[in-house]
This record gives structure tokens, sequence and C-alpha cells, in this order.
């Protein structure tokens, strides 16, 4: 190694060359040569691949090994590579360091950003005219977006220079490598498969779509971006992919009602087909099928009922990749009283008739308050046919109880064809232990979704949507929508408090933005066209709570978090309705505005008090408010409002992965572990956790390796102080009904629902019994998936055999089952 020649002074920099060199593979790889885009082939120029990573590492040189990533990179290198993949070598490098030290996956991200920036307008990170570049790319990108037909021509209205000069390229420095990642393979732009977006550009292309209709447009779209940019609110995945395009579907969500007609049944396919395509979660209320057994009139012969129909549901679910960018999504309800109750319980299981499964469709019950009632009563229930009951689907509380009663008493004198009396406990057994075996399906509660909703006077909610948090009327004519985006509450916590004015800010744009979608929207259906631009339903949500409670030192279980999480939640809520109304006074009501409950001056803490009267029987939720809700009401009262809904929290699945921060109202999942999706698998690991563990100097490689062993929880690992153990208690470490807790105080001030999953770690039936009670007893609308802790843990290659065994197998509490889908992307 004569060649190299290093100074006493040498930079860690040049300890990577040096170690580069030093590399068994160094003499035959640095004859290799590299194959470049026009063909022709040159010797491998080293010391560009060294230049990338030094730029790569700056400012982080404290925290990583630039010759760890320069080791792992040189195992991937081969003679005639090519000159796109050289970046991707060093990416896999710093990606395989991640678990090492959060720093590594800025690196990567840095990494990645020089591929793309290489990518799109042919420069170089380091380039000095690289604003101007950047600007020039962003213009040039809109020209040749809407010359392919693939961005609206409008888009060349604005003016583009001042848009340019507005972008901040330092922001693309914000993103944690899983963020950018995504970004790059699912959202930038391409034509031809050649991006030619770069995340600044991609933002501002995003809020120019959602600023088309805006008077000042120019102004706007700029404030949007700001918005975006900053990652303080995201909009939904459907949004991102499609602002600004030629197509324009933004919406997340869609629900429609199936009728008992063999015309409507099959056009509801298409209708799904068509929702899916175009990149919405699409929500099925089945419950008015005839039940099998049930008499077709029209040519005299027995339903097959509810199953096949679902079964080519499922077909048509597996056959459509909506937008080429997501899973589709769908999603079947079914009212707890249906007579193919038992058989719809049964359709995720793993055995039984093929015929009569459906392995790519979700499934959610929808119960009423009286099947609770029967249930902890010890009481019967009885299952019907729709087409004997007619009217039991569209009534709710105390009318659907005196006609369920009436048709019971019905049935006993032998006025009922098709019907099935049981124990309610012995069905809410079976609803248990299916939700237990296969995670359906989930518990979401009829009555307190209509008692509540803001738009009963307009119709009824029939089910809710794909992740449980929308709760709009639907009917044949109408096929309910929502759109949505996420507040960032962990950017909200300013020099450790909520920055009120800063989340006020963010909240009142974000209904803005959210309101501009439902005219610019593309519709598949005109079902879903006529309802949006009828009843303008947006749903705002949040995301990033548990950021916010790593930032304010506390432990989610600390008996202060139910207060704050009270109070952050009603200035939310507040913030949200006020500007609606603010919007209202500016563009109009909604048009089914009058009769609503806000014109009723009823707003949705008001609504708890209707639930509890209803049912007769206390909501286990506080009524207390901090905020002149006055000011609101007196608004409302003179001005109406722009939407008739305006919040719901969805899980965020994929749009916190771009903003940094942890999905929706969630606690982490793990400290450590390796999350999966269509973008790939990504290490993740807590950075507040070795931030404190760092400052506490207890940060090493064996401290990575127990919590490796330990799957990602630190609970038993020795030295690490109680403090941080109680701050860091994963999300299986948690009460489940602490966490209903918080979200029941949640629920009173959201006008539509939240994606609440239960984390329950053991087989506890009992428990798992008392948590859906202890969710409907606190008036919650629904729930979501039931996430369950596997007993097997997986062997750890990367641990050392003789410390820590050849299986790495440890005895919990009780056997549970295995979490079928701890990633789904949704939002």
């Amino acid at each position: 190694m004569s060649e190299l020649k290093l100074s006493e002074e040498v930079k860690s920099q040049d300890k990577a060359v040096f170690s580069a060199m030093m590399h068994p593979r160094w003499d035959e790889v640095k004859q290799y040569k590299v194959s470049k885009r026009n063909g022709s082939s040159v010797i491998f120029a080293f010391e560009k691949m060294f230049d990338s990573l030094r730029r790569a590492c700056d400012g982080y040189e404290a925290f990583v090994s630039p010759e760890l990533i320069l080791q792992e990179a040189i195992k991937d290198i081969f003679n005639g590579i090519d000159t796109k993949d050289i970046s991707e070598v060093l990416i896999l490098g710093a990606t395989a360091q991640i678990e090492k030290d959060p720093a590594y996956s800025k690196v990567s991200a840095r990494l990645l950003l020089q591929k793309l920036y290489k990518e799109v307008i042919k420069k170089s990170i380091n380039n000095e005219n690289l604003k101007d570049t950047y600007g020039k790319s962003f213009i040039k990108g809109i020209k040749l977006g809407v010359e392919n037909k693939i961005f609206d021509e409008k888009l060349l209205d604005f003016n583009l220079e001042l848009l340019a000069n507005s972008l901040d390229i330092n922001k693309d420095d914000d993103f944690e490598y899983i963020g950018l990642h995504v970004l790059y393979d699912r959202y930038l732009m391409k034509k031809d498969k050649d991006r030619f977006e770069l995340p600044q550009t991609f933002f501002m292309r995003v809020a120019m779509g959602l600023a088309l209709n805006e008077k000042d447009k120019n102004t706007k779209a700029i404030e949007f971006y700001e918005l975006l940019s900053s990652l303080r609110f995201v909009s939904s995945t459907p949004t991102l992919l499609h602002s600004g395009l030629t197509r324009a579907q933004l919406s997340s969500c869609y629900l429609a009602t199936v009728n008992d007609d063999l015309i409507h049944i099959f056009k509801s396919y298409g209708d799904i087909a068509q929702l899916s395509k175009w990149s919405g979660g699409v929500a099925a209320d089945w419950t008015n099928i005839r039940s099998t057994g049930a008499l077709i009139e029209t040519i005299k012969v027995d339903s097959q009922g509810l199953i096949p129909f679902l079964k080519i549901a499922n077909d048509v679910t597996a056959a459509i990749n909506r937008s080429g960018k997501r899973r589709s999504a769908t999603v079947a309800y079914l009212e707890t009283w249906h007579l193919d109750l038992e058989d719809f319980l049964d359709l995720r299981r793993n055995t039984g008739d093929e015929r009569r499964r459906a392995h790519d469709m979700n499934f959610a019950n929808w119960i009423p308050d009286l099947f609770i009632k029967r249930v902890m009563s010890g009481g019967e229930w009885t299952l019907f046919s729709p087409n004997e009951v007619p009217d039991l689907h569209s009534s709710y509380g105390k009318i659907f109880e005196e006609k369920y009663e009436a048709y019971e008493l019905k049935a006993k004198m032998g006025g009922i064809e098709k019907f099935k009396v049981m124990p309610a406990k012995e069905l809410w057994r079976k609803m248990i232990t299916r939700l237990f075996e296969t995670g359906y399906a989930w518990m979401t509660f009829k009555d307190p979704s209509n008692i509540r909703s803001p738009q009963d006077h307009a119709g009824v909610v029939n089910c809710s949507n794909l992740c449980t948090e929308i709760t709009l009327n639907t009917s044949k004519d109408e096929t309910a929508v929502c759109n949505l985006g996420s507040v960032n509450l962990g950017k909200h916590i300013v020099n450790g408090e909520l920055d009120e004015e800063l989340f006020k800010d963010t909240v009142t744009k974000a209904i803005r933005m959210l309101d501009n979608v439902i005219d610019i929207n593309y519709y598949p259906t005109k079902e879903a066209e006529y309802s949006n631009l009828k009843h303008r339903p947006i749903g705002l949500g949040m995301m990033g709570y548990q950021d916010a409670l790593f930032n304010l030192n506390l432990a989610m279980d600390d008996k202060s978090v139910l207060e704050w999480t009270d109070q952050v939640t009603e200035k939310f809520s507040y913030y949200a309705i006020l500007a609606s109304s603010k919007l209202a006074k500016e563009l109009g009501k909604y048009s089914s505005y009058e009769g609503s409950k806000w014109s009723r001056n009823l707003l949705p803490l008001d609504t708890v008090d209707l639930l509890e009267k209803e049912r007769g029987i206390k909501v286990e939720v506080s009524r207390d408010s901090h905020m002149n809700w006055d000011i609101v009401r007196d608004h409302i009262k003179k001005y109406g409002m722009r939407n008739s809904n305006t919040m719901a929290i969805a899980p965020t699945a994929t749009i916190s992965n771009i903003a940094g921060c942890y999905p929706c109202i969630e606690p982490l999942y793990s400290n450590l572990y390796v999350k999966s999706n269509m973008a790939g698998e990504f290490t993740v690991i807590n950075n507040y956790l070795v931030k404190d563990l760092k400052d506490l100097n207890l940060w090493s490689q064996d401290m990575l390796d127990q919590i490796k062993y330990y799957d990602g929880s630190i609970q038993e690992i020795a030295n690490i102080p109680d403090s941080i153990k109680q701050k860091y208690k994963t999300a299986f470490e948690l009460d489940p009904m602490w966490l209903i807790k918080l979200t029941a105080a949640r629920s009173k001030w959201i006008d539509q629902s939240i994606s609440h999953n239960i984390f329950m770690k053991g087989a506890s039936g009992s428990k798992l019994n008392d948590v859906y009670l202890a969710a409907w007893k606190s008036g919650m609308k629904t729930t979501y998936y039931l996430r369950s802790l596997s007993i097997s843990q997986i062997e750890k290659s990367t641990l050392d055999a003789k410390k820590f065994g050849y299986t790495q197998k440890r005895d919990y509490d009780a056997k549970s089952s295995v979490d079928k889908d701890n990633i789904k992307e949704n939002k």
C-alpha cells in the first residue's frame, strides 16, 4: 500500500479511503470498469465515490464511520457496474449501519439525494449554483408534465419564476432515509421511468394543484408549499400522488351502500373497481343483502346469501392495484343481526371451504348498542335476513331497539321465516375469537356513529371506512367521500410546550387545503361527486403524537398525559371548526347545512350527552373544556359551516414516514425493528431513545445487541434507568385500557372518528372482552386492528451466539397470536 501515504493528522474520511484500499478485494476492484449511459465504459473513478461519501457524512463525523460504509459498499461492486448503481452500493452500505446510530439514516438520505439530483438535474449536490439549477428544474418539470399531458395545463397559469424562487432547497436535508426513499420510490413524478421531480418541486407541484381555484393562486401556492415542505401538515397519499395532474383524484376514502338488487350489486363491483383504480380506499356496506336461504321472489328460489357476493368482491379487490402505487384495499361491513354473520366472521380463516373464504379483503362488524346491552345483561340475540326486517339497517338508537324487539316478537309468533336465536354472549365470544385468530372482523359501533353525527338530518351512517375513522352517510344515490391530511403534532412542540399560535396557523391553513380538494377533485363515480359536493366533508387528522410526548419528556402512561391529550385535542377541534366556519363566511355554507347539528348549536362535545341519553347508560368520559367555545358557536350561528364534517384521525402509515414521525395517535411499535411496505424494507430505530442513552453514556454496541435480543424492548435491560424505561414503553407494554382512555378523551372533540388499534400482549379473552366493552362504554365510535404479540422470536444472525444462544427465545406471560399485518399501508 505504498501508493497511499497518510500523515499523522489524517482525516476520518481519508481513513475511510485507507480502509477501502486495505480491503482484500481492492486490487481486483480497482481494475473494474464502469458502464456509462452512452454505452461506453471507463475505469472506476473511486475518488468520485469517496467525494460523495464525504459530502454525505459532513456534520455527522462524530456519529458515523465512513470506513464501515465503504467496507460494506465494496462488497457489492462488480466489473461493468452501471453508473446509476454506484450510488446505490453506497446507499446500501450506509443503510446497513442505521441500527448503530440514527445519523446513518441522515447519511443514507443524503446519498439518495445525490443520486436523485444526478437523475433529475444531472448535477452533483455540491454544485455552486444548485439553488438556481433546482429552480430551473422545477420550471422545466412543470412544462414537461403539461406537454406530456401528465399535469393539468392550468399549472402554467402560475408565476413559475416566483414559485421557483420560493423553493427552500435546504429542506431536502430534513428527511430521514425512509421518508426520502418512499418519496423517491412512489411519489416523485416520472416520464418513461425517469424522474423529473425533486422533493421541493414535488411539494410545490402538490401545493399548486391545491391552489388552482384560489383568486391569488401564487400566494396560496407558496403558503401551501411552506406548510407541506415544513412537514407541519402532510396531505394524504392520493392527494400527494395526483395533485396537479390531469385527473386529480385526491380523495382518500369512499363509502358505499350495496342494495339487495342484482343489478345494483354488480354495478357496485364496477364502482369499487373504479374507486380503487384511482387510489381510493373503499368501504362497502353489505347489510342489505338477503341471507342464505331467503326466498328470491322473482324466480321463486332460495338465495345463496351474502358470502358468494363477497367472494366476487374479494377477487375484484385482488385484481386492482391502486394507481400502480398502492395495494388495492376494500372493507366489507355487516351489521351484527344479519343471519349470515357467523359465515361472515369466518371469511379470513385459513381452514374450511376456500370457495367461502376471502383473503384479500378486510371485514368489520357494525354493532348496534342493543347487542352490547344484551351481551352485558346475558340476554339472547336474534339474527334476521334483511329482506324480512327492511327498516332495521336504517334505524338506530331507541327507534332501532323498538323495531328490533318488535321483529323478535314477530319471529316468536311465526311471522318471520328466516331467523336464529342464540345467546348474545356466545356470538360476542365468537366475534372476539375470530378477531384474535384472524384479525377480523373489526369492532365498530353503529349508534354512537349516528347519534353523534352532525348530519343526522340528512341520512344514516351505514358503515365506517377502510381505516375506521370516517363516519359519513351513504345510500344508493350517495357514495360518501372524505379528503384527508394530518397535522404533525411533534412539529408544534417548541421550547418544551405546544406552540399554540403555530398550531392554530397549521390547522387553519390545512382546513382550507382540504376544502379545496372537493372542488378540484376527479370523481370516479357520479354518486361520489353528488355526495361530496352536497355535504363537503373533510377529515383533518393528526400524527406525531408520540413524538410530541417525547419532546415534552412525557411517558405515554403518565397520568398527566390524559389531561394534556384532552386539551390539545380540544385546541385541534376548536381551530378546525372555527376555520371551516370562517371559510363559510368567505365562500358559503355547504348546501345541506340547514337542519344539521351545527345549525342546531350542537358541537361534538354536546353530542356525548345525546349518546348517553339515548343509551340510558352513562358514557364514561369527562365533559370538561378549557376554551371559550361561545366564540365558535356565535360564528357558526352567523355564518354556518363550510364542511359537514371537519376531523378524522387516520392511520397515516405512509405519510408519517415522509414526515419522519410516529403514525397518528399510536405509541411506538418498537424501539428497533424492520418495517416492510411497497417501497421496501427499512430499519427503524428510536432516535429519541438513542439520544437519551447517549446523554447517559449508555449507547454502545452491547446496548444495541441487548435491544435486539429483547425485540426492541428495553424493559429488561438492567443498566437503563427506570425513568427511561417508563418513557420508552412500546405499544405492547402499555395497558390497552389506558390507550382507550386517551382515545375516548380525543373522541369527544372529533366530529367523525379515530383509527384506534388495540395492542394486546398475551391471549386473554377476558382482557379483550374488557377492552372492547370499555371502548363502547366510553362512547368511541370505532376500533381498528387488533395487534397481538407473537410468542415466537426471530433468530438474530447479527448477535453473538456464544453470548445469546443459537435460538434467542424468551417466554411471554401467555401464548398469543402472530400479528398478521404490523405495518399496513393505508394513508
